[in-house]
């Protein structure tokens, strides 16, 4: 049996905790997913569909824009938000993992299609910034007003997500 002909099957070779969603049993596992076994899956999961054929990386990126989209929706009247989401229901919670996920997904399919090996470059990416953005300097990247909110004089200031910045690319 080919890994995506039953999707259950798949689905439970990387769970081991049971959880039970809409009476369907899983097991998690507790060891994280590859982005090389996303990859495959992915590969898989459109070749099995024969979906390659609209798997261009131009089509690949319009679709994960709109999933961009779908993410930023969710945010998009709940102003800022603490960590953890602690106020959010678990619904809410659900559904933001799976829009995190179509992003990913699309994300992955896009870098195997482009023939981009998408931890490499991540890890590229990640010392080119060290490098850039060095230990030793500031992390007050912006000046804050009364109410909080970044005046923001600094064109590569990235909110404080450590190694990107708005100039990256």
């Amino acid at each position: 049996m080919r890994l995506g002909s039953n999707p259950a099957s798949f689905v439970a070779r990387y769970r081991e905790k049971e959880t039970i969603n809409e009476g369907v049993v899983f097991r998690r596992r507790m060891t994280g997913l590859t982005l090389e076994e996303l990859k495959k899956r992915m590969a898989e999961f459109a070749k099995e569909r024969d979906w390659d054929q609209f798997h261009s990386p131009r089509n690949l990126l319009l679709a994960l824009v709109g999933e961009v989209g779908e993410l930023s929706e969710i945010f998009q009247w709940k102003g800022e938000v603490p960590r953890g989401l602690p106020d959010w229901k678990d619904e809410e919670k659900q559904h933001l993992g799976e829009e995190l996920s179509d992003v990913l997904l699309y994300l992955v399919r896009l870098s195997d299609i482009c023939g981009v090996d998408l931890g490499e470059a991540a890890l590229r990416k990640i010392e080119l910034n060290a490098v850039k953005y060095p230990v030793n300097g500031s992390s007050k990247k912006a000046k804050h007003t009364q109410n909080g909110a970044a005046d923001n004089n600094n064109d590569n200031f990235n909110g404080g997500v450590t190694g990107i910045s708005n100039s990256d690319s």
